[in-house]
């Protein structure tokens, strides 16, 4: 006769995050609570003739000061920085360099990480230095000797997604499982998911999880302008990220890493951690739809969602004896554009029926732009501190209601609140949708 047991618990024991908004868990969620926008006029290079010229960058960041020896990593792509400063931060807060007896071998890493910034100065110049006006064409061989001369390889295999894991994996000494997707948008919601899943069917301890992206440059702005998912925004740059506004015009492109460590519990407290939050639930559907569109009637967002909220044992039509609904707060995809917002909205309104309008739900993107493949693990962590915090970061600029949009979307002020069990949501390009539900942690 066989017994079944339970999936170990799976908490959070550190955190680390590198955004536009700062550098370290406290400034970031001070500038998130003030309502302070990330937004600047793009620097990394002349986008002065794009229809968008403005972007959340990561801005003072010298990710050496967080590394035990930086030339192990002289050669790590932009993205790669921003993960190592984001996964010293929450490798120290878990307290695991001094964990006795790690095991490396037993902790593994599960990043969603896309590119880091590619070299398309270099490129432009080989084009240049190969052409052959007489033919009018490219001359393949001067191209191949251009190519030598101009192009640096390490810039080459450093923006490869893979390569913040490998970085990642030498710094820390980790040798567990190794895995990288790159889902768009809901790439790190899914990283962290499926960490989960691997720690509690036994095949590690501990997991460095979250994930870390930037996209501006030339070929990223230029690909989102064209499919026209970037404000233009032509008032002032640091309001036209307008998530549920009326008047929202498409989401600003933000960049950097958050990171987080998973355990088991029983190994957290076999080791003297202290337990941050706990992960209850996780869902991941497609859409089955279109690439670039969310099938219009939630279906995908919805059938995350109510995953997620299975595999938690919460009923998202139940109340206490309060009428509080189960989830306290939704941290919203929220991505500004007509149709996210939209869609978001319904999904949550069919799963959650009469408790819809009851639940608070913001965008962080409002102020520090769409991190992309990282957007989701930084999207977790203000979450974990709306817990610790008992406070709702605002959605700001939403100054002019949507009447289609009739929900508590936290307009420009921060709300104090009690707060146990936060939902964060991600979707992806492609239909890709991913929902994480974490709360407080309790023995």
């Amino acid at each position: 006769m066989s017994t079944q047991t339970s999936p170990p618990r799976v908490v959070i024991t550190g955190m680390g995050w590198i955004t536009p908004l700062g550098h370290d868990l406290q400034s970031v969620w001070s500038n998130l609570i003030n309502g302070q926008s990330g937004v600047t006029q793009i620097e990394r290079f002349d986008a002065a003739t794009f229809p968008t010229s403005f972007a959340a960058q990561v801005r003072d960041y010298d990710f050496r000061e967080y590394l035990r020896d930086p030339a192990l990593h002289k050669h790590a792509a932009v993205n790669t920085q921003f993960a190592l400063g984001a996964a010293r931060q929450a490798w120290d807060q878990a307290c695991l360099g001094a964990a006795p007896g790690l095991d490396g071998r037993r902790v593994g890493i599960y990043l969603g990480a896309g590119e880091g910034v590619l070299d398309f100065d270099a490129y432009a110049r080989v084009d240049i230095a190969s052409w052959d006006p007489d033919q009018d064409a490219i001359d393949t061989p001067r191209w191949a000797q251009a190519a030598g001369e101009l192009m640096d390889p390490w810039r080459e295999i450093g923006q490869e997604p893979n390569m913040p894991v490998s970085h990642l994996a030498r710094e820390f000494g980790i040798r567990g499982p190794a895995y990288n997707c790159l889902t768009a948008c809901a790439a790190s919601t899914q990283a962290i998911g499926e960490a989960c899943d691997i720690l509690r069917r036994g095949d590690a301890d501990v997991m460095v999880s979250g994930g870390t992206h930037t996209m501006i440059h030339v070929l990223g702005v230029t690909g989102f302008i064209r499919l026209t998912a970037l404000s233009k925004g032509t008032d002032d740059i640091t309001r036209v990220s307008r998530p549920f506004d009326r008047r929202r015009s498409g989401f600003v492109m933000g960049e950097g890493s958050g990171i987080v460590i998973l355990e088991t519990l029983d190994h957290a407290l076999a080791r003297g951690a202290t337990p941050i939050a706990e992960i209850i639930g996780y869902g991941s559907t497609a859409d089955a739809f279109r690439i670039t569109d969310m099938h219009p009637d939630g279906r995908g967002p919805a059938a995350a969602v109510i995953e997620a909220l299975n595999q938690a044992g919460i009923d998202p039509r139940a109340t206490d004896e309060d009428g509080r609904p189960p989830i306290h707060y939704i941290s919203a995809h929220g991505t500004g554009t007509q149709e996210n917002d939209a869609v978001e909205t319904l999904a949550i309104k069919r799963v959650f029926g009469d408790n819809a309008p009851k639940i608070p739900i913001s965008s962080t993107k409002s102020m520090m732009g769409h991190l992309i493949a990282a957007a989701g693990a930084v999207e977790l962590i203000a979450c974990v501190l709306a817990i610790q915090h008992q406070m709702l970061p605002p959605t700001i600029n939403l100054h002019e209601p949507d009447p289609e949009l009739d929900l508590d979307y936290v307009p420009n002020q921060a709300r104090r609140a009690k707060v146990d069990v936060c939902l964060s949501d991600s979707f992806g390009f492609g239909g890709q949708n991913d929902t994480l539900i974490v709360r407080r942690y309790e023995a």
